[in-house]
């Protein structure tokens, strides 16, 4: 490797996805140093051909080979950058694994992101979604996204006032073609107010034996949940939670419950609710269906699963089947929660 990236033709992505399914990349460009992109964004195949930034590969569905080039992000390196006793401002770079990133800012005595423990991926992919956990998104505590702009050619820092950061959405998530996030860095406190009032938190802090609990708590509390709750991509194959929670004006929301009573429903604003996506999918008769190889999971109705040689179109079928008997039985739409590369997610 020379210049912070080596390159390889016709690579397979099997391995570099969570839901395993196969596909292969025309070419594949492995980073190590930020720097480096500026030179390898300037050659003609990735001036004028597609280009997809990959991390950890959990938060996407591969349903076609991939014709461009894949460009995958290994920096990794975690660090403090100022720290006044209440807050501590510290900075990740993009291939930093989230979840260790977590323990890492939590064994630093630092609050935040303890509700968001064990979700999969990197932390560079988080900006993108707006990543969030049992009622807590990063979002609320990114200071600054560093990444690579296409454009320009030159590494931005995008305060987050410009992040656009909205539920499982960015600015970076409206233009990936553009953006390659490089760096995040994270404002977090010393103490905080934890938010313990979601999913049976509580319950499991009760069980094990916590009662002041405080952020490491409530990180295992949340990791012992996940555990329970959503099937590990390292036995098989998925990509966590498939479809968004549905967002839907309150007055449809309060009809639905007239309808269906058991319908749990989320939030406190004013004119709008969110839904369970799960509560919908389950209801529509769906948990733990499997067709050859793809599935629903038994363990959580939000999970498409991979039994082992389910392909992507295979799986993005099932998913597309699904939406549909939701929106037929509720008249509520899903939108899928992954990326779905080489194909549009229409019911």
């Amino acid at each position: 490797m020379s210049g912070g990236y080596q390159l390889a033709d016709d690579v397979s992505l099997e391995g570099r996805n969570t839901f395993r399914v196969p596909a292969r990349a025309a070419i594949m460009a492995d980073v190590t140093r930020a720097d480096a992109l500026a030179e390898l964004f300037d050659f003609a195949m990735l001036r004028e051909g597609p280009v997809m930034v990959l991390g950890e590969g959990s938060n996407l569905l591969f349903a076609a080979e991939y014709p461009g080039v894949v460009v995958c992000l290994a920096m990794a390196g975690t660090r403090v950058l100022e720290d006044d006793g209440a807050h501590a401002l510290v900075r990740a770079e993009a291939g930093v694994n989230w979840n260790d990133f977590v323990r890492w800012t939590i064994g630093k005595g630092l609050a935040g992101l303890e509700n968001m423990a064990l979700i999969p991926g990197t932390v560079g992919a988080c900006p993108i979604q707006n990543i969030g956990a049992y009622g807590v998104e990063v979002g609320e505590f990114i200071e600054t996204v560093e990444a690579f702009h296409r454009g320009t050619g030159q590494v931005k820092r995008v305060a987050r006032a410009d992040c656009g950061f909205g539920y499982r959405d960015s600015v970076f998530k409206a233009d990936l073609e553009t953006w390659t996030i490089t760096a995040v860095e994270f404002r977090l406190p010393r103490e905080r107010e934890l938010r313990l009032d979601y999913a049976g938190v509580r319950e499991e802090l009760a069980a094990m034996g916590v009662d002041a609990p405080r952020a490491p708590h409530v990180a295992e509390a949340i990791s012992r949940i996940r555990t329970r709750k959503l099937p590990n991509p390292a036995l098989i194959g998925n990509a966590g939670s498939f479809f968004k929670n549905p967002l839907l004006p309150t007055a449809q929301t309060e009809a639905l419950r007239e309808r269906f009573p058991g319908l749990p429903v989320f939030g406190s604003e004013a004119d709008v609710r969110k839904l369970s996506a799960a509560w919908l999918i389950e209801q529509a008769g769906w948990k733990g269906f499997r067709e050859g190889d793809a599935g629903i999971s038994a363990q959580h109705a939000l999970v498409l699963v991979n039994h082992g040689n389910a392909t992507g179109a295979q799986l993005l079928d099932l998913a597309r089947r699904v939406a549909g008997s939701v929106r037929d039985k509720f008249g509520v739409s899903l939108e899928p929660e992954p990326r779905i590369i080489g194909a549009t997610f229409i019911e």
